[in-house]
């Protein structure tokens, strides 16, 4: 089975390599780290001769690398004795990680063939393997669990739509999900999809995300951001963030109406995918909206003007600006929506369209506690926009609704580390025989 996979893998590379030299040469992605993806030659500045046990912890990209900070530092904090490496998938995640973890080392997951994970797996030599949501690779699993490494999956998800994939090849997957210790699942819906497909423990522990949240406005980041934006008080702040095409379209419609009636409005646009920043710059060109772009952006701008968010990993500093936020990626109905719960924390009144089966349990919980308003189309969002900028204590009610469901759901961190320490128990029994 490996073997045949490694062949698949290499079939589906060959196709896709015209269109990743293309994304390469015309957005700067898919440069980096190859000779650590397809070789498994990860560089990393710890060394793994010392006797401490090592922990890799693997998020995709930045949503997940974000979950991984609070888990991975109250981690520390319990086993001081681990070393812990840090990696990821995306270009965007690498440089995320590196902000967030600047002690630790970071590097880039191999490739699932199975010369690349062995060589990946023998130069860390990890003790557990820590993937955050679901980014279970075969051959990796089965490399890892031959070399006795415990393999845990935290704030585990699974929608119906990956579930009803999977069970088409139960057959196939059930050898894959048996080798999994640990499933740290957010729900007792996710939790009841990796069990029909066999993985052994599973528990549901909660959402982690709800414990890595900001919830002071008035954090240095924040503040920062309001200063460089040059935001006056009694201006009403829409955040529309992690936007996909034509969600920008959308809004800037929106605004140029609300603007009209309500003055002090002001927008910022942050696209989710930094290969979008100049297709949305030109879109606001076309506009005639004046705007400024944050990665240009040097001191506070002289005129009122649309604020585009063409930098990464600024969006959760930006969120808490919002005293009104759109989630994007949830009206088009192809990427079922993006994180509305660092919005809700900071206490802004959330919006989001109708397609959030990525995060279907927490849109289910906001709405259920009037934290948050599912528009159906662009004319809805448009009229419940203007119902918010008209009704600012209806604004204020959401908000406190969200950052109060927010705050009953943190201790998902805590409990994935109860888990995991069970797990690790006969590896620190081992170490101390």
């Amino acid at each position: 089975m490996p073997y045949l996979l490694n062949l698949a893998y290499l079939f589906l590379l060959l196709v896709l390599s015209p269109w990743l030299a293309y994304k390469a040469l015309t957005t700067g992605r898919y440069r980096r780290g190859w000779a650590a993806k397809l070789l498994g030659l990860v560089a990393h500045p710890l060394s793994v001769d010392d006797g401490r046990p090592v922990a890799w912890f693997h998020g995709v990209s930045v949503g997940e690398i974000h979950l991984l900070r609070s888990l991975v530092a109250r981690f520390r904090e319990r086993f001081p004795g681990w070393h812990c490496v840090i990696s990821t998938t995306t270009d965007t995640g690498h440089d995320e990680a590196i902000k967030a973890f600047p002690d630790l080392a970071v590097i880039d997951w191999p490739l699932d063939f199975t010369w690349a994970v062995k060589t990946a797996l023998g130069l860390l030599r990890p003790s557990l393997v820590v993937l955050a949501e679901g980014e279970i690779w075969p051959n990796f699993v089965w490399a890892a669990k031959r070399q006795g490494v415990k393999i845990a999956v935290v704030n585990g998800r699974m929608s119906p739509r990956s579930a009803a994939r999977y069970a088409r090849l139960r057959w196939l997957v059930r050898g894959l999900f048996s080798q999994l210790d640990l499933v740290a699942a957010q729900t007792d819906e996710y939790r009841s999809h990796f069990e029909a497909l066999g993985a052994p423990h599973v528990v549901t522990t909660g959402n982690v995300k709800y414990d890595g949240v900001q919830t002071d406005r008035d954090n240095p980041r924040t503040r920062a951001m309001a200063e460089l934006f040059g935001i006056e008080p009694g201006e009403v702040i829409w955040v529309a963030g992690s936007t996909q095409e034509p969600e920008e379209r959308i809004c800037l419609a929106i605004y140029a109406k609300a603007r009209r009636l309500f003055p002090a409005l002001r927008l910022i646009i942050v696209p989710r995918h930094r290969e979008r920043f100049d297709e949305v710059a030109t879109l606001l060109q076309a506009s005639n909206v004046p705007f400024v772009r944050r990665s240009e952006l040097q001191a506070p701008p002289s005129f009122h003007a649309v604020i585009l968010g063409d930098t990464m990993g600024e969006l959760s500093a930006i969120w808490g600006l919002a005293d009104i936020a759109f989630v994007g990626g949830s009206l088009d109905g192809k990427r079922g929506g993006q994180n509305m719960i660092e919005p809700a924390a900071y206490g802004a009144a959330v919006l989001f369209g109708p397609h959030t089966w990525n995060f279907k349990d927490t849109v289910a919980n906001l709405l259920a506690h009037q934290g948050a308003i599912r528009v159906a189309d662009s004319n809805d969002l448009e009229a419940e926009i203007l119902r918010l900028l008209g009704f600012a204590n209806r604004r204020c009610e959401l908000g406190e609704a969200a950052k109060r469901f927010v705050a009953s759901q943190q201790g998902a961190t805590a409990w994935t580390l109860d888990c995991l320490s069970r797990i690790l128990a006969p590896e620190a029994e081992r170490r101390a025989a």
